[in-house]
């Protein structure tokens, strides 16, 4: 079985050891460092070499956003997700131009965050409800409707109405009565349509008045 192996970069000590059980607990996940800084986590992570690193933006000395940043520099095909309490507009983008894959809050349910591993490894751009709102409301005020949305089919649009609303590929599988692969394939026709690498962007053009 393929592993996929997680660093946690988290200065709680309670926080960092519950993400550690909760992804080692987990069928297909290892942890395989967890750091309380971002300089332990520079140096302890490339050695580790993970597929993601979960990163709080508060942490002592460097902040998340900065340990992002040298990370990618390292690392360019490291996934990082950032897991904070911050729902503040300005952090969330400067994580996403620091390189940061996706922004999720710590109440996001662990099925979600393990969802949200394996999303991010696809190609995926994770976001809590909240923070996707912000995205989208962002994009919303600079740009207009996309003619990229008028070469979608009725069945593609239905997928991207319920990816909208914040459903998991299984569960889109299952409301329309498709395979997991066969969503996955309606995924990709839509990116290719829409000019976007990530169900995030997707959605912000579906949601584009």
């Amino acid at each position: 079985m393929t592993l996929t192996k997680v660093s946690i970069v988290e200065d709680d000590d309670e926080v960092r050891r519950s993400l550690a059980v909760l992804i080692n607990g987990s069928e297909g996940f290892r942890c395989v460092s967890a750091h309380r800084s971002a300089e332990e986590a520079l140096a302890g992570i490339p050695p580790a070499q993970p597929d993601v690193a979960l990163v709080d933006i508060n942490l002592p000395r460097q902040s998340g956003i900065d340990c992002v940043r040298q990370l990618k520099a390292q690392l360019p095909n490291l996934h990082c997700l950032m897991l904070t309490m911050y729902e503040d507009t300005d952090l969330i983008f400067k994580s996403l131009t620091a390189g940061a894959s996706g922004y999720l809050l710590k109440r996001t349910p662990p099925a979600r965050l393990l969802d949200a591993i394996l999303e991010v490894q696809h190609g995926g751009a994770p976001m809590s409800g909240k923070i996707a709102r912000v995205v989208v409301q962002y994009f919303h005020q600079l740009q207009g409707p996309d003619p990229t949305m008028e070469t979608l089919t009725r069945r593609e649009r239905e997928l991207l109405d319920l990816l909208a609303k914040g459903h998991r590929y299984k569960e889109i599988a299952e409301t329309l009565g498709i395979s997991f692969d066969t969503v996955r394939a309606h995924l990709r026709n839509i990116y290719d349509k829409l000019q976007v690498r990530s169900r995030t962007e997707a959605v912000v053009k579906y949601l584009r008045p």
